[in-house]
């Protein structure tokens, strides 16, 4: 699958348009088991989507509304703000009208805002069920000046396939992003703003004066530095900052963390920097959320520890409140560092290498058999319907996290405690101590389930 710079698609449209049904049709699963991991977040307005050989980001922005008034043709500030800004972030996007209401006074105005974004546009008519009506929904929407248009219906899924055939067509002609070394480690830097995520990449290109080159990021804000220490290559992309939605504007959080998104996508380990003094928060736990809703390998940085290196007592509890907080990912690990002073910033190094290792490491299908069969003797599996759960075989999916696939006679009976017990022994009896690693499970096809 080509995925290397998961490019950014943007649905764009007022409410009610039926943005959310086209999101679901896009991402929409073929696995019948979604990874259930508890204390992650996630947020039903992203997500990965991928359409023949193409992976992308899907976001599904909200509503844009007009301001009641004499001018409706004027957006309010924060929601022109709100559009602007994933217009800006997007390589693609979909602006999705309403086949049923016809052309608006203010669909004027928002094909003029994008128009002026010159990005790759598709003007999609929505709820168009049929050739039969195609013609005498889609006319009035030529007033628009578009160069063309496209009928879909998100329900019912009329001309789905030519819109996402037309898509990735767009996708595979996007720019290749530079070529990097080979094994070059990729770190992305996340977290709140003024946690430090600058100036610990700073320390670390200061510390180590090895610094190869700068590389253009694929966003505004994303700045890429390559690095050469030892014998390795580390590629460190510096995100702006999460913010946290805000209190008195509607403006929705997912606008500041396009960027980080899209840093997601390209890293092998994500660093979620944290504020020493402050403490972990609510936003920073959403932030280690998305990196696990992206599968990333994670290691965390409590920055600015020389602030509270003197209160003993600070440190137990912030250690502590950490902790509690990722409880969820006990496999990540932490470490107490200072950007100012460089204190701890040379032991990061080796536990990184530990942790790529581990997150690209393949394993061979007998011995993976060869460990379920261990599991299952240990802890045998539950019964389902009055029936025993069958689990026949594993094999290895992917890496990148590690990804395992069992085939089992029922599938949907396997409860969450049992996936749990054998995700653990997986991680156990394959040494990957540091890393997320998931596990599926399917359905044996064509045969007997006894």
């Amino acid at each position: 699958m080509k995925s290397n710079s998961c490019p950014l698609v943007a649905l764009i449209g007022r409410p009610n348009v039926g943005k959310s049904t086209l999101f679901n049709r896009i991402t929409r699963r073929r696995d019948a088991i979604v990874d259930p991991t508890p204390g992650v977040t996630r947020d039903r307005h992203y997500a990965q989507a991928s359409w023949e050989e193409y992976a992308f980001m899907l976001v599904d922005t909200g509503g844009i509304e007009e301001v009641d008034g004499p001018d409706t043709d004027q957006f309010s500030d924060h929601i022109r703000t709100q559009a602007l800004q994933a217009v800006e972030e997007a390589d693609v996007i979909l602006l999705l009208l309403d086949g049923r209401q016809g052309v608006l006074p203010g669909d004027h105005e928002i094909v003029n805002l994008l128009r002026r974004a010159k990005k790759e546009i598709f003007f999609v008519v929505n709820k168009i069920d049929s050739p039969e009506i195609e013609t005498e929904l889609l006319t009035p929407f030529w007033e628009l000046g578009v160069p063309e248009l496209w009928a879909l219906s998100g329900d019912h899924g009329y001309g789905f396939r030519t819109l996402m055939e037309a898509l990735a067509e767009k996708l595979g002609a996007s720019e290749a992003p530079p070529e990097l070394p080979e094994g070059t480690i990729r770190l992305a830097f996340l977290g709140r703003p003024n946690v430090g995520k600058s100036s610990m990449v700073n320390a670390i290109m200061g510390q180590e004066r090895m610094v190869v080159s700068d590389i253009s990021g694929t966003t505004r804000d994303s700045v890429d530095t390559l690095l050469s220490r030892d014998q390795y290559t580390y590629l460190l992309i510096d995100t702006a900052g999460i913010r946290r939605k805000g209190k008195t504007k509607d403006k929705l959080e997912k606008f500041s963390i396009l960027k980080a998104l899209k840093a997601l996508s390209r890293c092998d380990i994500a660093v979620v920097v944290i504020d020493a003094e402050e403490g972990i928060t609510e936003q920073d736990t959403k932030v280690i959320g998305y990196t696990q809703d992206h599968g990333r390998a994670l290691l965390i940085l409590i920055n600015k520890w020389d602030l509270i290196q003197d209160d003993k007592k600070k440190q137990d509890w912030l250690l502590e409140d950490v902790r509690l907080a990722t409880n969820f990912i006990p496999f990540a690990p932490v470490f107490r560092v200072s950007a100012k002073t460089g204190s701890g910033i040379k032991r990061i190094f080796p536990e990184v290498g530990k942790i790529h290792r581990q997150f690209h490491q393949r394993f061979s299908t007998s011995a993976l058999n060869r460990l379920l069969e261990a599991a299952t003797l240990h802890h045998e599996p539950p019964m389902y319907r009055g029936r025993r759960l069958k689990l026949y075989y594993t094999t290895q999916l992917d890496s990148a996290p590690p990804t395992f696939v069992v085939i089992a006679n029922f599938p949907k009976g396997i409860h969450f405690s049992y996936q749990r017990y054998l995700t653990n022994r997986f991680r156990e009896g394959l040494g990957l101590d540091r890393i997320p690693v998931r596990l599926f499970f399917r359905e044996r096809s064509g045969r007997s389930k006894r």
